[in-house]
């Protein structure tokens, strides 16, 4: 801990820094100035929402797991199941293909999603999945890799369902990806704006959203946004961020670039399938500011998008103005209490299985206690 003579001497350097910098603020606030003729006021409309989730691989938390088990597992908002996958970072990368593709039988969604852009194997659609040699280490870090694409690959496939209604499909993020190959990603935006073409021939409207609850382009304007008085108002507003904004938030500039905003002789757009809006569901001027892409395909119908997202936000619990559906595919998602106890149960039970005369050692093994070091905080 500081003392009192360090405390005073860092608040005097941090005092300092800011007088010196502080034309950055005024530099951010210049920048957004724009902003403020652009906000929007969001008017309701009906549509239906749906939301699609993954299990989250980090949330999991066994306390007995040497084989470092993760699930696999895409929901909704109306707790429909699409993938159910158990796999370690050990798994074979040969059988784990042969699940989606065998030969020519296409057996799951991220099998039609490989075939539709024309690969066969996983370490083809991602270079963050490689193949290694034999007995070397494996990182584990693919598989929330494969967890992504899993996710992408069942998008496609909800884009080719049959719906009664117009419908709002929300993304539990912001609609871009660095996990594909090549232009794998920018192939498939395409695939997704054909599908929701076909669905508007049917007398369809689906609408595709990404909404975040962070992003760089929010953390480095939020006091800027403030301090001009932009999405402070008594109502539900949005506002369209022009790529020009986006591109100085983030370190690389492709992140932030989308089909719109092709560079001569540069390369095509190949992570970027939103257009990014900043959006407020509250009617109180410091009601919470969240990130939102649209399809880039759908920007004209921003206006639709917000009016659809609009209940969905109002009714948000536990987070405020945030959608209720992608709360609700969020908790439908989740393995935790005692959908995690039986998780490890059956972790356990498959291990003593395998062991044969070797079982006892694991029962022992469980008997112990697993976090000794708890009893610091007991008394006397």
């Amino acid at each position: 801990m500081l003392d009192a003579s360090l405390q005073g001497a860092l608040k005097k350097e941090i005092q300092n820094c800011i007088e010196q910098n502080a034309y950055l603020l005024e530099n951010l606030r210049e920048e957004i100035r724009c902003l403020k003729d652009s906000v929007r006021k969001i008017q309701p409309r009906t549509t239906t929402s749906i939301a699609l989730v993954a299990t989250d691989g980090g949330n999991i938390d066994l306390h007995f797991d040497p084989y470092l088990i993760q699930i696999i597992r895409v929901v909704d908002s109306s707790n429909n199941s699409y993938c159910l996958e158990v796999i370690s970072p050990s798994t074979s990368l040969e059988e784990l293909n042969k699940r989606h593709i065998d030969g020519n039988q296409i057996k799951t969604p991220l099998g039609q999603m490989m075939a539709y852009l024309g690969v066969r194997s996983l370490c083809d659609l991602s270079p963050m999945i490689r193949l290694t040699a034999k007995g070397s280490p494996v990182s584990p870090t693919w598989i929330s890799v494969y967890r992504g694409l899993m996710e992408w690959a069942i998008l496609f496939a909800l884009l080719q369902k049959d719906y009664g209604t117009d419908t709002l499909i929300l993304w539990d993020g912001l609609l871009r990806s660095k996990i594909f190959s090549g232009d794998l990603f920018h192939k498939l935006l395409q695939g997704i704006a054909q599908r929701i073409d076909e669905q508007k021939k049917k007398n369809r409207k689906i609408y595709l959203a990404g909404i975040a609850k962070r992003s760089k382009v929010l953390e480095r304007y939020r006091l800027a946004l403030a301090l001009g008085k932009i999405l402070t108002t008594d109502y539900p507003a949005y506002v369209e961020v022009p790529r020009e904004i986006e591109e100085k938030a983030y370190i690389w500039t492709e992140y932030a670039r989308g089909d719109d905003r092709y560079i001569a002789g540069g390369e095509i757009n190949k992570f970027v399938g939103g257009k990014m809006f900043l959006a407020k569901f509250g009617s109180h001027p410091w009601d919470p500011i969240w990130p939102v892409d649209i399809f880039q395909k759908q920007t004209d119908e921003a206006p639709i998008i917000f009016g659809s997202m609009l209940a969905d936000a109002q009714n948000g619990f536990p987070v405020p103005f945030y959608p209720r559906s992608l709360q609700k595919a969020h908790e439908n998602a989740a393995l935790v209490d005692f959908d995690r106890t039986i998780l490890q149960g059956y972790i356990l039970e498959a291990i003593r299985t395998n062991l044969n005369d070797d079982k006892q050692i694991l029962d022992t093994l469980m008997l112990q206690d697993l976090d000794p070091s708890q009893y610091r905080y007991s008394k006397g």
